[in-house]
């Protein structure tokens, strides 16, 4: 299972940190594990369900938020010459992990995919942030989690935060354009 994941999101080759990249393929294969989901099932399962039967996946929307999230940081760098100072190897961990906790919230009935008992009771940017701190993931990555979608509004967000808010909302609001 661990290398057909790496295989549809090589992204996690990106962290360079080597202990890093281990915790966050680790959440990943484990929040599988407790949700029963196979590598199939993630490239079925929607990225959201607030846009009826979208064919975009959590693994292209996740590989999307991810790359956008490196890009907008290698130009804020470049331009600002060490201005905005960027944890990479955090920013890109959070970017993968933003919506781990889809996993808990969806469920698969009839067919269809649909929220489940826990994501009527908790939305994935809290339950991928508790989640992810039994992984000895560091309060940096598990705030990128925690607050990159509207839990995260009237919070001090860090920069990395900030990045993977926008970057996610760009890549949603973009597919709700018909």
């Amino acid at each position: 299972m661990r290398n057909k994941l790496l295989s549809l999101m090589p992204e996690f080759q990106l962290i360079q940190d080597a202990g890093l990249q281990e915790k966050t393929i680790t959440v990943w294969l484990e929040a599988m594990a407790k949700s029963g989901w196979t590598v199939e099932d993630l490239q079925d399962m929607p990225f959201t369900l607030l846009i009826r039967h979208t064919p975009i996946n959590i693994v292209s929307h996740t590989r999307a938020v991810t790359q956008c999230s490196l890009k907008i940081a290698e130009v804020l760098m470049e331009e600002y010459h060490g201005r905005v100072a960027i944890d990479r190897d955090t920013l890109l961990s959070g970017a993968l992990l933003h919506d781990v906790g889809k996993l808990f919230e969806y469920t698969r009935r009839d067919g269809e995919f649909v929220k489940s008992r826990e994501g009527q009771l908790l939305r994935h940017p809290i339950s991928g942030a508790a989640f992810a701190g039994r992984f000895d993931i560091s309060q940096e990555i598990l705030h990128i989690i925690a607050a990159h979608s509207k839990e995260g509004d009237g919070a001090r967000r860090t920069v990395e935060a900030i990045i993977v808010n926008h970057a996610d909302f760009v890549n949603f609001e973009s597919l709700q354009i018909e």
